[in-house]
């Protein structure tokens, strides 16, 4: 048994990458599965805002401090 990954053979090497490959694949795939089923209400939509009427404001209840 070899214990380093730089004296593996290339065998070993094969199965680190596949490994890597499907657990990557699985991650994917359930987020991808939880994003799609998001649809219970919490997702945001843009709302457009529109100006008013311009307002002048004479004074304002804030101390100053200089």
């Amino acid at each position: 048994m070899n214990h380093s990954i730089y004296s593996a053979d290339r065998t070993t090497h094969l199965k680190i990458v596949v490994v890597a490959l499907v657990a990557g694949i699985a991650v994917a795939g359930f987020g991808i599965s939880a994003r799609m089923n998001a649809n219970d209400g919490f997702s945001q939509t843009a709302r457009v805002i529109k100006a008013g009427q311009p307002m002048a404001i004479t004074s304002s209840g804030v101390t100053v401090v200089r």
